[in-house]
């Protein structure tokens, strides 16, 4: 089969504001215009490769992984509740209908088929990448299946309707878009009929909905909130306003947009991932509506994530709940909790709004914020087991280990296969006469300039060692820019040269810095990024506990966890060897061993140390 076509690189700034959605182009014209301008636009997800190395590791094992789940196991309980024939195993956990769900005390049984539109959006988005025809006759085949059992009868006595709805919905639209689906948006239409019942008259916050009747009076919760998001990308890819009105229907301006807007913190006590995940409607609301009030609300509120909510690792949310900025909340976790960050659905919800903000601004700090999430936290994250364990939970504990949720197919299996998909979308970001490195991956971007088909890739090891090489195909010479990230921590050492000759070119830390030339066949840019140490306070009131960082890693200790050490012994941490994932601290009291995330297997491990004068 035919792969989908490669973008054209030489758009006017004006045309590259359409590409409002997760990527520009697709089997459908944009049916409008996007209201809100942008200054970077996405690449497509056929336009990025990912080359050997832990992304496309990662990609691969939840692309196989998710190849092989039973279609039948994965309708069976929409087919249930349509009362249709329902072959198969049921998957169990929270995906499967079950007399024995009591909360808290059993959650068998929780919100069934809760992730089915994440699982067919992770399929639908593999295909885009891969052009694998299984993965698209897969998808196709779990659109035709769902479309059969679509009824409102599913929402009746059920937990979470807008919750499971808006993942149906991504799912369809994904479907549509990415897998080429012809009846995918018919069958959204249907759903969206099914579902609109059992849908509140406006987005509730949770009090708003605890206040409710509900058959489940403990987990009367539900995320109405969340829906503008994919409402309005349904809205694009069908040009049906009737998505669009209800995108504006559910946006939360009364409780959250509205403030945050107005640049009040009111994130203490809010379900962590969720908000988060919120303000991606309020980027939407810019780009489909030209709302500054939306792009100033996603702008504030991700602020006070990052300043106020975030550990060092990038990871927010303690027992998935905002904090009291200023409070001891959250150094007391680190003794309290051993759930400190809802990983794959955190990574994933951070990751789509740094795409929406970063493509607003062109501001190059949502890049590093990007980066220190995708090693400090997801990169790190175990794989599904075959029965539905997943990896939920990273834990900052001051003894803490890696491990699995109790219960089978919670939420995290579903962000999971869509995080990694989007790995090669979040790398490389473009502009009229521009390409971005905005991730330093083993990778490979394509794009057509002037009828001739160009390439940039990249060779690393990096964050294990400093140094990046890019490589440019130029079938002809062509002049154009390349913007690199310099990261804010980034040390004075930090230098990029061409062709061997170093470039006399202000690097200035938290910014792009720009490369515009004539690039020929086979130029070689050489950039090296200094990584200084450096420790971070879990809060300004306790400044003896702090992290130790290594330009974007983290590193964690494992082994003598309880050693006292001294700050100026962190700072003089040594890597084994270059390229190696291990330090090692020489303490008065012994030898400290360090690791990145990723690289902690079953061993117990500590983030923050408690130094010492």
């Amino acid at each position: 089969m035919s792969h989908p076509s490669r973008r054209t690189f030489m758009k006017s700034t004006a045309a590259l504001a359409v590409s409002a959605g997760l990527c520009g182009t697709s089997m459908f014209a944009q049916r409008q215009r996007s209201t809100g301008q942008t200054r970077l636009a996405q690449f497509d997800y056929a336009d990025v490769e990912l080359l050997d190395g832990p992304l496309r590791d990662q990609f691969n094992q939840n692309h196989a992984f998710f190849m092989e789940l039973s279609e039948d196991s994965l309708l069976k309980p929409f087919r249930q509740a349509a009362g249709l024939s329902a072959p198969g195993e049921d998957m169990g956990g929270w995906y499967s209908f079950s007399s024995q769900f009591n909360p808290p005390h059993d959650m068998t049984g929780y919100i069934p088929g809760h992730s089915f539109g994440q699982y067919l959006s992770g399929l639908s988005r593999a295909y885009a990448v891969t052009g694998d025809s299984a993965t698209q006759a897969k998808v196709q085949r779990l659109v035709r299946g769902f479309a059969a059992t679509v009824t409102p009868k599913f929402y009746e006595g059920y937990c979470l309707p807008a919750y499971t709805f808006d993942k149906t919905n991504c799912g369809l639209i994904d479907a549509a878009q990415f897998g080429r689906d012809p009846i995918a948006l018919e069958v959204l239409g249907k759903a969206t009929d099914a579902v609109l019942p059992y849908l509140p008259p406006k987005a509730l916050n949770r009090r708003e909905m605890a206040a409710r009747p509900h058959p489940n009076i403990a987990y009367t919760w539900d995320e109405s909130y969340t829906l503008p998001e994919n409402f309005f990308l349904a809205y694009k890819r069908s040009g049906n306003p009737r998505y669009r009105d209800l995108a504006i229907r559910f946006l939360e301006d009364d409780t959250y947009f509205d403030p945050l807007s107005e640049d009040k913190n009111i994130l203490p006590g809010e379900h962590a991932y969720s908000h988060v995940n919120a303000l991606s409607s309020a980027s939407q609301a810019y780009l489909v509506l030209g709302s500054q009030k939306h792009l100033r609300a996603a702008q504030n509120g991700f602020r006070f994530v990052r300043e106020t909510q975030s550990f060092a690792t990038g990871g927010w949310g303690p027992n998935e709940t905002f904090r009291v900025p200023g409070s001891p909340d959250m150094a007391d976790s680190l003794k309290s909790t051993h759930s400190s960050f809802e990983t794959p659905c955190g990574a994933y919800g951070h990751f789509k709004i740094t795409r929406y903000l970063m493509r607003v601004s062109a501001d190059s700090t949502y890049g590093d914020s990007m980066e220190g999430v995708l090693y400090n936290t997801i990169l790190g994250a175990k794989p599904i087991q075959p029965d539905g364990h997943s990896f939920y939970y990273a834990d900052y504990n001051d003894n803490a280990s890696k491990f699995y949720h109790p219960d089978k197919w919670p939420c995290c299996s579903g962000t999971f296969p869509q995080m990694t998909a989007d790995y090669g979308i979040s790398t490389y970001f473009h502009s009229h006469g521009a390409v971005y490195v905005n991730l330093f991956v083993p990778s490979r971007v394509r794009w057509q300039q002037g009828g001739a088909h160009y390439a940039l890739e990249q060779r690393t090891n990096y964050p294990l060692s400093p140094e990046v090489r890019i490589q440019i195909t130029a079938p002809r010479p062509a002049r154009f820019t390349v913007n690199l990230r310099v990261p804010a921590w980034a040390g004075i050492g930090t230098s990029v040269a061409v062709n061997g000759q170093r470039l006399r070119i202000v690097m200035t830390p938290g910014t792009f810095a720009s490369i515009t030339r004539e690039w020929k066949q086979d130029d070689i840019i050489e950039y090296t990024i200094a990584m200084p140490l450096r420790v971070q306070p879990i809060d300004r009131d306790h400044p003896t506990v702090v992290a130790l960082l290594h330009g974007p890693l983290t590193l964690f200790a494992v082994g003598n966890l309880r050693a006292p050490v001294r700050r100026a012994e962190l700072l003089d941490a040594r890597q084994s060897a270059p390229g190696s994932p291990e330090w090692r601290v020489i303490t008065s009291n012994g030898a400290i061993t360090l690791k990145p995330y990723s690289a902690i297997a079953d061993e117990p491990y500590r983030l923050y140390h408690t130094t010492v004068a």
